[in-house]
């Protein structure tokens, strides 16, 4: 490494976020890019460390000592090649990843671990600012067609890698924008949507065909896509969300949090969403259910309009602020997470199961909850959720959202209409190539593994991508 004892002279240092007053007035990205020195003193933290473990953490594979090492030497056009060689959208991986790769950095053993994820918007951040990102469409063309059903971070990924190996790439998407969850599902001050725009701009340049506001099986004959594509690659995501099946669920003012979301952001961007549908939370008490980001995210957005209050509740423990046994290094932690909508407002309790809606005239009125722990059981492999007697509380509420995850890809369309089959799970299964039980038609992201990370969703794109290639060559 160009300064192999900056780890020694320089501390860990993370982008400032904007103030709380004036960030929850707008839905403006809350962080400040860093300066190009400081990203740069930054990078001087990275090690001369025989075993990068930062590598073995990264779903995608980054070089990132060798792009911390050019991002110091302020080589940031080698440092961008580099990055790009691995991850087709660093600008949001910089942005929403979990940084697998830091709880993974040697220097986190004894000191703070390098701010991997923050240098990798710097560097991509510089790059869309001086111009160094141009079209590269293939030189020459194969004749295959591939289309791609779904355009999240899977699909996106799956149809640039295709497009440059030189087969034509049609994308198809049911919504009327590009970018699935991250276009809808996750709000403005986290990723703003001119964020995926610039990128998507790049890929049509290069060749790429999108389609919005196209549902295979509805707009579109399911089986015409095998007659008119070469390959067909399914990255519909895993969008059928985990429901809370207890008494009082068919209140007003229960809502899935996705549906929650994606009409927020639609009305980020000016989409008229009519009076009756509308999840009004302005002056009202709302109860996120769910620990999760999902979550974390319902609160940042329900501050932002105006709620009266945000109660956050969590079925699982407190988790630890600090490692413990059960999480040595270099495995990921499950620690405390304290996002920016957190610090925003918002009051957290853990060890919380929710028992029953309750509700007046047809309305959400109060959440009947119960404190729990976890026991362990002989015989019994994981530890048994047990109530503790007599902990019964009541949270008055007049939103709640449901943040409790999701179970798998929506079966209704292409899955059901070519019978794909599917795992225990419910997800499409596929064979090691990525291709499902039909010929030709391959699958990638959450649909294909579960529920998981965008930055494993881009693992899957690119690894579908050359799934494909070697079937079509």
């Amino acid at each position: 490494m160009g300064n192999p004892k900056g780890f020694m002279k320089i501390k860990r240092k993370t982008a400032a976020y904007r103030p709380v007053c004036e960030r929850v007035q707008d839905y403006k990205n809350v962080n400040i890019i860093r300066n190009d020195q400081d990203a740069q003193d930054q990078a001087a933290r990275c090690m001369d460390c025989g075993t990068p473990f930062c590598h073995w953490a990264c779903p995608i594979g980054n070089y990132i000592p060798e792009w911390n090492d050019y991002i110091f030497q302020g080589a940031w056009g080698k440092a961008i090649e580099l990055l790009e060689a691995t991850n087709n959208m660093p600008e949001v991986t910089g942005r929403i990843c979990p940084a697998l790769c830091e709880y993974g950095c040697v220097l986190g053993i004894n000191d703070d671990p390098v701010t991997i994820r923050e240098n990798e918007l710097d560097a991509i951040e510089y790059a869309f600012r001086h111009n160094l990102l141009k079209p590269r469409p293939p030189k020459v063309r194969t004749g295959k067609k591939v289309v791609v059903i779904g355009s999240g971070p899977a699909g996106l990924s799956a149809a640039a890698q295709i497009n440059r190996m030189g087969h034509e790439v049609v994308v198809l998407e049911k919504d009327e924008s590009l970018g699935g969850i991250m276009r809808l599902g996750i709000p403005d001050f986290k990723l703003e949507k001119k964020i995926l725009d610039r990128r998507i701009n790049l890929w049509q340049k290069e060749g790429v065909v999108f389609k919005t506001s196209v549902e295979v099986g509805k707009d579109i004959e399911s089986k015409k896509l095998l007659e008119e594509y070469d390959a067909v690659c399914i990255a519909i995501g895993s969008r059928v969300a985990r429901d809370l099946n207890i008494e009082g669920r068919d209140l007003d003012g229960i809502h899935f949090a996705m549906d929650y979301l994606m009409q927020a952001n639609r009305q980020v961007t000016g989409f008229n969403v009519p009076m009756e549908k509308m999840i009004d939370v302005k002056g009202k008490k709302v109860v996120v259910i769910g620990g999760g980001d999902t979550g974390s995210d319902c609160v940042g957005t329900a501050n932002r309009q105006g709620a009266a209050c945000v109660v956050q509740i969590e079925v699982m423990d407190r988790p630890s602020e600090c490692r413990t046994d059960a999480n040595p290094w270099p495995n990921y932690p499950f620690l405390l997470k304290i996002t920016s909508s957190h610090e925003e407002g918002c009051e957290r309790d853990w060890s919380v199961l929710t028992k029953k809606f309750i509700g007046e005239n047809g309305k959400l009125k109060k959440l009947e909850c119960v404190k729990i722990e976890f026991v362990e059981e002989e015989g019994k492999a994981c530890p048994v959720m047990r109530e503790i007697f007599g902990s019964e509380f009541e949270i008055e509420a007049d939103i709640a959202v449901l943040a409790v995850g999701f179970i798998h890809p929506e079966h209704r369309g292409i899955v059901s209409d070519l019978g794909l089959d599917l795992d225990e799970r419910g997800n499409i299964r596929t064979d090691d190539t990525r291709m499902t039980s039909i010929e030709k038609v391959f699958a990638a992201g959450d649909a294909r593994r579960g529920q998981s990370l965008v930055v494993w969703a881009i693992d899957e794109g690119r690894q579908a991508a050359k799934a494909i290639d070697k079937y079509l060559s």
